[in-house]
């Protein structure tokens, strides 16, 4: 099992996306994948429905789907959606990043 947290700001944000790019009630996956200057970066992508091999669970109405090779990476993960004049857009705070990239679109574990 994997616990990710997506705020409600956060996951109100990716509804309206969904939306707008046609996808109503697809799931949200969420990934690892090789990059960035400290090594891994965070994926987001809406997608159908699980594969088969992965975990997947709603939280407040909202899919969620975590391949199994990236679960451990992103167990307590928390994904907010922050709207303001320094920042906005999604951040990802990953307990499991022992370093992070000044950018936080990347991380070692």
């Amino acid at each position: 099992m994997v616990s990710i947290d997506v705020t409600s700001s956060a996951r109100e944000q990716m509804l309206r996306i969904m939306e707008k790019q046609g996808k109503p009630g697809a799931a949200l996956r969420i990934f690892v994948q090789g990059g960035g200057c400290s090594g891994l970066t965070y994926g987001m992508a809406f997608d159908k429905r699980e594969s088969g091999d992965e975990i997947a669970y709603e939280q407040n109405g909202l899919q969620v789907v975590v391949d199994r090779a990236s679960a451990p990476l992103l167990d307590g993960l928390k994904v907010d959606y922050l709207l303001g004049l320094e920042a906005s857009g999604f951040k990802i705070i990953n307990p499991n990043a022992k370093e992070t990239c000044s950018c936080g679109k990347s991380f070692s574990a």
